[in-house]
């Protein structure tokens, strides 16, 4: 898949109000802190009831048990206070060499601590590292000094628990919820039990108030067509509408799948991966002066100007390399589709950059792991990590304009055009171009 630096301008990962130098880790743990942190809690009083099941009283009543919660407090970490409120065990048993009664002691937070500097680095590891066994013991060893706390049956646990919300999500009703405008492609994943890569296809999507939201994850073979054929059809069956517009990569089974379930959706091709297709067709001497000359074309003011700067690409490059032009000319009518909507959404319409963007962070994880132990762990660690992302993303500009454009407005050179009372009124499928 192609890396790609994400646009200053649509910087969806980013946290504007951070302190210069903040970490992804850091923002991480700002939004999803207290939620990781209380099922990292969770599963370690669970396995630490489990190990006594089988321990019971005369009268069968088992000897250790949850017991509620302790009062909420607050733990200072280094992206501030986190509210934390702790299972409580009541354990019955005695220990044979003091005589005294067991107790229940979480080697996670202690029932001392009240601040701990280094959380911010070993919470988003909780999440990371819970996907290994083995490799957990670092991540502790950074927040406590030493491998003791979470057992492999908690790190199983904990991993069981959000693989299950990953399921959830993707059988969750879409009925009543409108993605006016949706992104696509997928990101794979190295399994280390197996000698495939898992490659999860994903779909973000706009909402018609402008907000950006996961709308799909799910393993896929390839990212072909039937796969992609699959996952619309559940997301339809689940009652998502048509969108208006998808934006792609070229190269996905994704597009012939779309046609047949949602076939009034227009298409619009990822600008980034076009730039990068068109490249490797050069040699590297003509590289640089391409790419300054396919710059002309999708920053153009208006589509005039794109279609005219694509002739002067092609009548410059054309004669030597006619195979890199034609991977523009040929899609040139869905490379410039993203000219026919308000120019506030230009910038998020022409690549896949607020999905790129994000899959940065899963790879990041996914290198540092080197890859999950499973295919449903590698699924359920993508989601969780998209899901702590998604809380920072930002609306598309203009965030008004996206009901219109669901409502069908027609947009001419990036402005609103107000229609003749007599004119038909086209809808989304059927958009009419602006001149």
């Amino acid at each position: 898949m192609l890396k790609i630096v994400p646009d200053n301008s649509e910087s969806n990962h980013c946290d504007d109000g951070a302190a210069g130098g903040s970490s992804l880790l850091d923002a991480i743990v700002r939004d999803g802190a207290r939620q990781m942190l209380a099922a990292a809690l969770q599963a370690e009083v669970a396995a630490y009831v489990d190990t006594a099941a089988g321990e019971v009283d005369d009268s069968g009543h088992r000897l250790v048990v949850r017991n509620g919660y302790h009062a909420t407090r607050e733990v200072t970490t280094a992206a501030g206070a986190v509210p934390v409120t702790a299972p409580r065990v009541n354990d019955k048993r005695t220990d044979e060499a003091t005589g005294e009664r067991k107790r229940f002691a979480s080697a996670i937070l202690p029932a001392w601590a009240r601040k701990s500097p280094q959380m911010a680095e070993v919470l988003p590891l909780l999440y990371l590292h819970g996907l290994s066994s083995s490799d957990f013991a670092p991540a502790l060893e950074q927040f406590l000094g030493s491998a003791a706390g979470l057992s492999p049956t908690t790190i199983t646990r904990l991993t069981s628990q959000w693989q299950d919300e990953a399921r959830a999500f993707n059988t969750r009703s879409l009925t009543g919820t409108d993605y006016v405008y949706v992104w696509v492609d997928g990101i794979h994943l190295k399994v280390r039990l197996s000698q495939d890569k898992i490659c999860l296809l994903v779909m973000i999507g706009v909402r018609a108030d402008g907000s950006k939201e996961l709308i799909a994850l799910d393993d896929g073979h390839r990212e072909s067509a039937e796969s992609w054929a699959d996952l619309l059809r559940e997301t339809k069956r689940r009652g998502m509408a048509a969108p208006v517009l998808a934006i792609g990569d070229g190269a996905l089974g994704f597009w012939s799948a779309l046609r047949e379930v949602f076939p009034t959706t227009r298409e619009q091709r990822c600008w980034f991966h076009k730039i990068a297709n068109v490249l490797n067709a050069l040699p590297k001497s003509a590289q640089p002066g391409a790419k300054k000359a396919l710059a002309e074309i999708w920053q153009a003011e208006d589509r005039e100007h794109a279609e005219a700067a694509a002739k002067v690409f092609a009548d410059e490059y054309g004669a030597k390399w006619p195979k890199a032009v034609a991977k523009v000319t040929d899609d040139l009518d869905v490379l410039l589709e993203f000219y026919d909507y308000p120019a506030e959404h230009w910038v998020h319409l022409r690549t896949t950059n607020p999905i790129e963007s994000t899959f940065a962070t899963v790879r990041l994880r996914q290198r540092v792991t080197k890859g999950p132990g499973s295919r449903a762990a590698g699924i359920a660690m993508a989601f969780k990590l998209i899901e702590s992302a998604q809380a920072r993303w930002r609306a598309v500009n203009a965030p008004h304009l996206v009901a219109l454009v669901r409502a069908g407005a027609t947009f001419a050179k990036g402005r609103l055009v107000e229609r003749p009372d007599d004119q038909t009124d086209h809808g989304p499928g059927d958009r009419r171009r602006a001149a």
